[in-house]
């Protein structure tokens, strides 16, 4: 294997040629598998892969609460296991203990990082002044044509344009929009004031 720190990018490759020896004492086959992986053995991988993803992946769902940043960790993971596949010691623990500690090392960071992005939001939020978001709403409307607006729409970042909708024609509370989007208050809040301020220049302070 060498040392690129790249490895298959497709985790559920079927390589024609995967072992399937691996099965006959499943500790000591899964520990093969992990050292034909060090070998540069894509087809080991492969069926690694499938013997163990399934505990790694409820493991990453158990620690974020979520199935989108649990598959994030799993390919994390094993992308690692690749890498590190060499250096592995059958002497030291189990493969699936080995791979379940990089799982819940990977989740729980990814768990800090998101805690951490979310305070610097309300940080930030809570930092910031300028006119109320109902204000700016209706600066915005004042004047403009539906068309206007629409075209005007589409200047906004995905997230902006989804916030102002929720808000402004489904009719959601800041705190409503919050729980749509899973995200905090402080976040909505500022997704939507920061869209309707983008909005307003786009149509070229008509409003």
């Amino acid at each position: 294997m060498t040392d690129s720190g790249t490895g298959p990018t497709d985790f559920t490759a079927r390589p024609a040629s995967a072992p399937e020896d691996w099965q006959e004492g499943r500790g000591a086959g899964l520990a093969d598998l992990v050292r034909r992986c060090g070998e540069g053995d894509e087809a080991s991988f492969a069926a690694l892969y499938d013997a163990t993803s399934a505990k790694v992946y409820g493991l990453a769902v158990q620690v974020t609460r979520s199935p989108e940043i649990a598959a994030e960790v799993v390919q994390e993971v094993y992308l690692m296991a690749w890498q590190q596949s060499a250096r592995f010691d059958p002497t030291r623990g189990t493969v699936l203990g080995w791979l379940c500690t990089l799982a819940h090392r990977r989740a729980v960071d990814r768990v800090r990082k998101v805690a951490r992005e979310r305070e610097r939001e309300q940080t930030y939020e809570d930092q910031r002044t300028g006119p109320p978001v109902d204000q700016t709403w209706q600066e915005v409307e004042q004047g403009m044509k539906t068309h206007e607006v629409q075209t005007g729409l589409s200047t906004l970042t995905p997230l902006q344009r989804e916030a102002v909708a929720l808000a402004y024609y489904q009719g959601f509370t800041y705190q409503e929009v919050a729980l749509r989007l899973d995200i905090p208050l402080g976040t909505a809040k500022a997704r939507i004031r920061d869209g309707l301020k983008k909005l307003r220049s786009a149509l070229g302070g008509q409003a």
